[in-house]
Formats: C-alpha cells, sequence, structure tokens
C-alpha cells in the first residue's frame, strides 16, 4: 500500500475498532485527532482566548505551568468542593450556552475553519504544489512537516476564480489564520484591482495589441519596440506606478505568467538559451511609462557580441566586470 499521508491506515484501524464499518464523521474524527497542526491551531486558541477569559479577568480557572514556565494546562478553582449536583447543573448550564450560542450564530462560529466552497481537481492541486516545491508560501514549511492546502489569493468570496494564477500553496496554519491576520478591511480589496487611468498607455491597450496571455490580475503583450525577437511585457491590470507597491496576489501571477511565457518561448524556438528580465522602477531607472512592467527578453547565442554582464548594462560603463 503506497502512502502519501496517513490517512489510508488510519481509516483501516477506525473501520477495524468499530467492528468493520464506520461514519464518515467518524473517520474525520480519528483524522483531527491526529493532526499535530490542527492541535496546535487550538492549543493557541485556548491560551489567548478562554484561557485568559475564564482564568485572568475572571478567576474560574488557574493555570498550571510546565517547563520553562510555559502554560501546560488549567485547573477549575475549587473543583473539590463541588458537590455531585452542583458539578451536574454547571454542565447543564454549560452545555445550555452552548446550545443557545449555536441556535444564534450556527455554524458561522466555524467559517474561518471551513475552506471556500466549491470543488478544485485533484490535477489543478498537483499543479499548486508542484510550483511551491511542497511548501508553504508564506511560512515555507514543508509538505513533510504540516499539510498543505490550496488557497485562493483572491477570495471567492470576493471575486477570485479557480484558475491557477489565483492558487497558492499553504499551509494549515497559515490558510487558517490568514483571514484574521490583522483588522485591515478587505471590503475595499473588492475593488482595488480595478482602478484604471484613462491616460495611462497599459491601462487602455488598444484592440491592435491583442493580449499573448491573460491572468485575473495581469496579463502579457508583446513589445511594441522589442530588444529582441519575443519580447514580452508582463503587466498588473491595476494602475500602479511602482512596481514595489503591488500586492503579493499581483505579484504571484506576473510571476506565474513569466513562468509560463518562458516555457512556451523555449517550447516553440530552441535557438532561445536564455532570458534577460528587467522591471524600471522610477524615472531614474528609465521608466517611462508610469504603470509597473516587467520586461521579458529571449536571448540567443550571438544576439550581441559580448553577452557578458547582462542587465548590469543598463549603465554601460559597469556591464563587463
Amino acid at each position: 500500500m503506497r502512502m502519501s499521508h496517513i490517512y489510508q491506515p488510519v481509516m483501516l484501524m477506525t473501520l477495524i475498532n468499530n467492528d468493520g464499518e464506520a461514519s464518515v464523521e467518524q473517520i474525520a474524527k480519528q483524522f483531527a485527532e491526529r493532526d499535530e497542526a490542527l492541535i496546535e491551531y487550538y492549543s493557541k486558541i485556548t491560551k489567548e482566548m478562554p484561557g485568559r477569559v475564564l482564568g485572568k479577568n475572571h478567576g474560574i480557572v488557574s493555570v498550571k505551568k510546565g517547563e520553562r514556565n510555559s502554560i501546560a494546562g488549567y485547573q477549575l478553582n475549587d473543583y473539590s468542593y463541588l458537590t455531585a449536583e452542583q458539578k451536574a447543573q454547571l454542565l447543564q448550564a454549560c452545555q445550555q450556552k452552548y446550545e443557545d450560542y449555536l441556535d444564534a450564530r450556527g455554524q458561522q462560529i466555524y467559517k474561518h475553519r471551513r475552506k471556500s466552497s466549491g470543488y478544485i481537481s485533484g490535477t489543478l492541486k498537483y499543479e499548486v504544489m508542484k510550483r511551491a516545491r511542497y511548501r508553504c508560501e508564506l511560512c515555507g514549511v514543508s509538505a513533510a512537516e504540516i499539510v498543505l492546502e490550496v488557497d485562493h489569493i483572491q477570495p471567492r468570496s470576493l471575486g477570485g476564480g479557480d484558475d491557477l494564477s489565483n492558487l497558492q500553496a499553504l499551509c494549515y496554519r497559515c490558510n487558517a489564520w490568514k483571514s484574521n491576520k490583522d483588522n485591515t478591511d478587505v471590503r475595499a480589496y473588492r475593488c482595488m484591482h480595478e482602478v484604471r487611468e484613462s491616460n495611462c498607455l497599459f491601462c487602455t491597450v488598444s484592440k491592435d495589441r491583442p493580449f499573448v496571455q491573460e491572468a485575473e490580475l495581469a496579463y502579457v503583450i508583446k513589445d511594441r519596440f522589442p530588444v529582441t525577437d519575443g519580447h514580452l511585457l508582463i503587466i498588473p491590470k491595476r494602475h500602479e506606478p511602482s512596481w514595489f507597491e503591488l500586492t503579493q496576489g499581483e505579484l504571484a501571477q506576473c510571476n506565474l505568467l513569466i513562468k509560463q511565457m518562458k516555457e512556451k518561448i523555449m517550447d516553440e524556438e530552441k535557438s532561445v538559451l536564455g532570458f534577460n528580465l528587467g522591471v524600471n522602477a522610477g524615472e531614474a531607472a528609465g521608466q517611462t511609462i508610469m504603470h509597473s512592467h516587467i520586461h521579458l527578453i529571449p536571448r540567443r547565442k550571438d544576439d550581441t557580441s559580448n553577452p557578458r554582464g547582462g542587465v548590469r548594462g543598463v549603465i554601460p560603463g559597469m556591464r563587463s566586470y
């Protein structure tokens, strides 16, 4: 039995321990009990929320210290003085509070733990993981240590699609914490990427310059004054003069387009042996169109007498070294 995760043996053990059959929920609970990332997530929740409120704020529980003065657990204050009847009453009161909260909020209380609705094919998930080299694209942790998930860079709730350019690999923790990482009002992002300037060449690309490739937040066109044959421009759709002010989603989609165009060019033309990538950021750096963009320039053997130095040639005297 080939394994890519613990799921198969855990499912079999669950079936064996339940006389040969088990519900999906029973099997899922066994996965959850063994999920170190899930345990870590709720351990953090325990210390930061109910542990603090019931302990420091109200004095109902006390902290039990572990190694290096860490929080190892909690104990209910004066528990030994409670009668069996009082324990039963307390349990009943807590159960009622729990049910009242569910009645008022429903399953929305677990919304932050649920993935976006909809189906992403295994093939697409594989492409996302392969592109990320099986590491979380936020914290860098390996898939061998923590389960990776496919995340929407531009959330579905804000109109994001399921195309590869809008997907990234995040570990279970980063994906869970991403939406409430700070108090930024994400409603502003709904229209952020629609910003255009009527007098900007790259905001109003004419029909005589069709897109070579397009993603949700960026596109590719041919350079009107190519340095070499096949010279392309990768351009974020939002009007933003500075490359350094692009969002992570825009950068991710631009980088994906760069890789796709590089592979396409090399597949179609075997004479291409290398590329120059260039960004002109600011007038002092030679930027003439104040809409950020990156140049992808195919290079061939002997297309110049001395290619040494490459992009260092922006200052001719510094090209050779």
